[in-house]
């Protein structure tokens, strides 16, 4: 019986551990002001579904991202099964959580799955130089107004 309760709990703690970081993504999704999220390497499963917990995605040419839970026999736990498809639409969004497969930077904005794929640069930041030049655009920007867009947007979802 211990390897049984050992197993409970385990999944218990995993339950409980998913639970809290599908509230962290929603409380980024919900903060009053545009977040952008710089993708200049790997955003898999978890990293991708915090990716798609914000407004804005930047992503390098050489930024990989999948929700690949299902090559785990697992489904995405913290809302990607809900976000992706408001991002880049049903028929993909099904394509790319049955399979599990990587998208690569160009094709991610392609997509819809990210709003900018620059060139990456020797330093290796290049998406995140782009989300600090769109973060600057937003600088004079009325926070009202920001916040207010945003507040709009997420009432359609």
């Amino acid at each position: 019986y211990a390897g049984v309760a050992e197993a409970v709990v385990s999944t218990q703690s995993t339950g409980g551990m998913v639970r809290t970081f599908r509230l962290m993504i929603q409380d980024i999704y919900e903060l009053p002001m545009p977040v952008i999220c710089a993708i200049d390497g790997v955003a898999m499963g978890g990293g991708l579904e915090l990716a798609l917990g914000t407004d804005m995605r930047i992503c390098s040419t050489t930024a990989k991202m999948a929700l690949s839970e299902t090559k785990l026999a697992i489904i995405p736990g913290g809302g990607g099964t809900q976000r992706l498809p408001r991002v880049v639409g049903v028929p993909k969004a099904k394509e790319l959580i049955f399979t599990g497969r990587d998208v690569f930077g160009e094709e991610a904005e392609k997509i819809g799955l990210v709003n900018h794929c620059v060139e990456q640069n020797a330093e290796g930041n290049a998406a995140f130089v782009k989300s600090m030049e769109i973060a600057c655009l937003l600088e004079d920007r009325g926070p009202v107004a920001l916040r207010m867009a945003k507040k709009s947007y997420h009432r359609r979802f």
